[in-house]
């Protein structure tokens, strides 16, 4: 049987402020066995190119990173909210390590061919080292993945967080029972936008397009949870969207993986 693994993804502004940091912080160092965080850190990004003088262009959500940004996501993301979380780890006795895909050379991409939009220095993942990645944890070590990767050729790469996640826990599905979970601002996917209480509390492929056809599912939901249920094909063992710990959705700071959240498995 193999061991158990919980893949955290979390969003920037989680870690960019110092209350729900504090809760994150305090719920992912209680989870047992072994884990890995993802990080994003857009917020502060944007913050620092504002002070040096650069103007962000956002488009669908992607950041459009040319050579000025690309140093400003590095600093921010591979630099400050990396290390500072890895630190606040620390201070609770875990044994975390800051990465971006270019150490250990764990996650290459490739860069994102000019289309309608030229979005510059950013990342599609081609590989992940599933076997080192696995090796770290295997020896006491929590990684602390930082949306960046690399070419290969000297160049880093901005990359979804999201992407991050994903790539690393199929990765990593082969030598751990892993279990992928999404913090964002809502308890999972629900069946009234308004009412926390209406969580869909599983997902199967099956059920997936009887939610899309009545209209629970729509609009961006469609492919975050195709993504989610693109990775359960991959081997992941099971994909949690949940509340992020100390948000309006879950209050108490606990994260929760097993009640009051959506599961997606086969």
């Amino acid at each position: 049987m193999k061991e158990k693994l919980t893949v955290v993804k979390v969003g920037g502004k989680i870690v960019e402020d110092e209350a729900s940091l504090h809760r994150l912080i305090r719920s992912f160092s209680a989870l047992s066995g072994h884990k890995v965080l993802v990080h994003g850190g857009g917020r502060t990004a944007t913050d620092v190119a504002a002070r040096l003088g650069l103007a962000t262009q956002m488009v669908n959500g992607r950041r459009v990173t040319d050579a000025d940004m690309l140093r400003v996501v590095t600093m921010v993301y591979g630099g400050l909210v990396n290390k500072n979380v890895v630190a606040r780890l620390a201070a609770q006795g875990i044994c975390a390590l800051g990465l971006t895909g270019a150490d250990v050379d764990v996650m290459r991409s490739h860069r994102r061919p000019a289309g309608e939009v030229d979005y510059g220095f950013v990342g599609d993942v081609d590989r992940t080292d599933g076997a080192r990645l696995a090796a770290l944890v295997r020896g006491g070590i929590v990684p602390v993945m930082a949306p960046l990767t690399h070419d290969g050729a000297g160049n880093l790469l901005n990359t979804n967080a999201d992407t991050i996640a994903a790539e690393t826990a199929k990765a990593l599905a082969g030598f751990f029972d892993v279990t992928l979970v999404y913090c964002f601002e809502h308890a999972g996917v629900l069946r009234s936008p308004d009412d926390e209480g209406s969580v869909v509390p599983h997902i199967t492929p099956e059920t997936f397009g009887e939610l899309v056809e009545s209209g629970t599912v729509s609009g961006g939901m469609i492919p975050k949870l195709e993504n989610c249920l693109d990775a359960v094909r991959a081997g992941v063992a099971r994909v949690v969207i949940t509340a992020s710990p100390g948000s309006a959705a879950a209050p108490d700071g606990e994260l929760r993986i097993e009640k009051g959240c959506t599961v997606i498995s086969k």
